[in-house]
């Protein structure tokens, strides 16, 4: 591996103006990425390591300053031109953000936003570069590559647009890829394969990776020097295997140590039903075409479940097999056959006979940045519900109920007055959920709700989820890609492969003694001591 240095960063600072005042999310960091290496940085949600990647591409939001040196072979970023940054980013240097549905173009099909950058920077015509995006789409998973390049971002699961994402970083084979959270959205099985896909790129490429995670097995797979970072500074850096074996700070130490455990017992024999799912099947037709008839895509598929007071249920499974849009059916957010039925009586089929019910079957989802709108500050997306299920309750009510929401997913209730791009994705991620509790609603679908969160924020969360449950009797539909969260909070398991289940039952008896081959598949890759690496 070759020692040369492509990007010297030297005493970084990110500062945000804020209505509480300005903010310093970056406090003077030094980092030096060689060619052909890979980089971790690492730390909690909030720590600055999202932030200072985007000051260094140049892309901080409006109200952010940065100051310092990011030298790429010898030009500083820090203050370049959007003209002269545009020759180096999405050429030179590419960036994988953390939350795909965000950066794709909902009105573009993924074909034509994967042929833009092979456009503006590799010279590819619209006919030359087709080939090369399925050549792209193949190198990261997608299948059936030929139709997807036509499919809308809408139209692919959650780590499916992940993969579309790493493909487009990927078009025209850069210096450096900045990979914010690039398996957040994935499976264990497609994680280990996207991580193996970006090293062989490496190998091939010569090209130096730029790796933020919170996921600590990767980091000690894959990365050649680790940078662990706290409230904005760097509070250790050393070779990969030093960090793990030899921590010296006390921080790097807890974030080793932070890992979800325990176990969930399960609900009373006599504890009561409050949701029953029979027969249910979500049906998709696919495009038509002059030469083919329309084809339909169950992508739930005949699948029946009971949840009852005070009950989790884990829904695991590769993406695209079914897991979110079971769980949006059961709330009737997509149209479905079979029966729905919640305390008893079948939910309506109607919007707004649904209504009324929402309070109490709510759900978190998967891409928090998506679900938060920009305009509003988190105290008044928090207590949006509020103005419709609780309209008598005074503004002094809202905002006392939304700083006990806050204080109840870990954050500081003075933040309510601040917007959703000032946060990092874990800190988006408890936003959202806190908008749910305040409801305290008896049901809740729980989209990969820890994806985005760090080790040690996700051990909090799977705390919280249980303390809630405990307090209110709350009932969870908890869908996953992370088996230690899952077998976590989990008292029973389904597991879905192409919309069907194909294995269920106690979460001990799944994790421990699966049956089926697809079963143990899974478990296989989520314990191989694939977090710390073997």
């Amino acid at each position: 591996m070759t020692q040369e240095s492509i990007l010297t960063v030297r005493d970084l600072r990110v500062t945000f103006s804020t209505n509480d005042g300005p903010v310093e999310a970056v406090r003077g960091i030094d980092l030096d990425v060689k060619a052909g290496e890979t980089i971790a940085i690492v730390g909690e949600s909030g720590s600055g390591k999202s932030q200072t990647t985007m000051a260094i591409m140049g892309l901080l939001s409006q109200n952010g300053k940065a100051s310092g040196q990011a030298l790429y072979r010898g030009q500083d970023m820090i203050g370049m031109s959007d003209q002269s940054l545009n020759k180096i980013r999405g050429a030179k240097i590419t960036m994988i953000f953390q939350e795909p549905m965000t950066s794709l173009d909902p009105l573009y099909r993924i074909g034509e936003q994967l042929a833009e950058p092979l456009r503006f920077h590799g010279g590819y015509t619209k006919k030359t570069a087709r080939p090369r995006i399925i050549e792209l789409l193949k190198l990261v998973g997608i299948p059936e590559p030929e139709r997807r390049i036509d499919s809308y971002p809408y139209e692919l699961s959650g780590g499916q647009r992940q993969r579309v994402m790493i493909a487009m970083a990927l078009a025209n084979n850069p210096d450096i890829l900045i990979a914010d959270e690039p398996t957040t959205a994935l499976d264990v099985t497609i994680q280990a394969q996207i991580m193996e896909l970006l090293a062989d790129l490496q190998k091939r490429l010569g090209m130096a990776i730029v790796f933020i995670t919170h996921d600590l097995g990767i980091v000690k797979r894959f990365a050649d020097k680790v940078y662990v970072m706290r409230n904005g500074e760097v509070v250790e850096a050393a070779e990969t295997q030093k960090i793990f074996q030899q921590p010296e700070h006390n921080y790097t130490k807890m974030l080793l140590d932070a890992e979800p455990e325990g176990t969930k017992s399960p609900p009373p024999a006599d504890a009561p039903v409050l949701m029953q799912a029979d027969n249910v099947t979500v049906s998709f037709d696919l495009k038509k075409s002059w030469f083919k008839a329309t084809t339909v895509l169950k992508a739930v598929n005949d699948i029946s479940l009971t949840l009852k007071e005070g009950q989790t249920i884990g829904v695991v499974g590769e993406s695209g097999s079914g897991k979110s849009t079971l769980g949006r059916a059961i709330l009737r957010l997509l149209k479905a056959d079979g029966k729905i039925a919640y305390l008893g009586k079948e939910l309506p089929l109607d919007p707004q006979d649904m209504r009324p019910m929402r309070r109490e079957l709510q759900l978190v989802f998967q891409d928090p940045f998506g679900s938060l709108s920009p305009r509003m500050t988190i105290g008044r997306i928090i207590t949006e519900g509020l103005l419709i299920h609780e309209p008598s309750l005074t503004a002094k009510q809202r905002d006392e109920r939304a700083c006990a929401a806050l204080l109840e997913v870990g954050l500081d209730p003075s933040m309510r007055n601040r917007y959703p791009h000032e946060f990092s994705g874990g800190q988006r991620q408890r936003i959202a959920i806190a908008r749910t509790m305040i409801l305290k609603p008896r049901v809740i679908v729980l989209d990969e709700p820890t994806s985005a969160l760090d080790r040690s924020v996700q051990k909090q969360v799977v705390t919280l989820l249980r303390d809630l449950q405990a307090q209110y009797g709350l009932s969870y539909l908890f869908i996953s890609h992370d088996m230690a969260v899952v077998r976590a909070v989990s008292d029973y398991v389904i597991v879905m492969q192409n919309g069907k289940i194909v294995e269920q039952g106690d979460t001990v008896q799944v994790f421990d003694h699966p049956r089926e081959a697809y079963t143990k598949t899974l478990m296989q890759a989520a314990l191989s001591d694939k977090r710390f690496g073997t």
